[in-house]
């Protein structure tokens, strides 16, 4: 399983990484690294994922200094958080930051 506290040390000492992907939904949402840090460092974890065919991760959820909801599905490799992809949530997925839609 993932451990919260893991990444959150990681991502202080600046050991991730972003995916290509992960990247380019960063930008799509107008999303900082500073504030996919910011929610990281504030998150919790929501779901975690034994195997998602690239290996273990998980989807934290957190929020912004300016209190924007964000998740972060995170891997690992190498010995450093890998950030796979980053999405503000909303309907039709998401109802609240926390809960998944119909």
């Amino acid at each position: 399983m993932m451990d919260l506290g893991w990444m959150q040390r990681r991502i202080r000492e600046n050991a991730y990484l972003y995916s290509r992907h992960g990247d380019q939904e960063r930008q799509k949402d107008n999303l900082t690294l500073k504030e996919i840090e910011e929610a990281i460092l504030t998150g919790r974890i929501l779901e975690q994922y034994p195997d998602s065919g690239r290996g273990e991760s998980c989807l934290v959820v957190g929020f912004t200094d300016n209190g924007k909801p964000v998740h972060v599905v995170c891997g690992q490799w190498d010995g450093r958080v890998v950030i796979v992809t980053v999405y503000i949530p909303g309907p039709p997925k998401f109802k609240t930051p926390f809960t998944r839609g119909d």
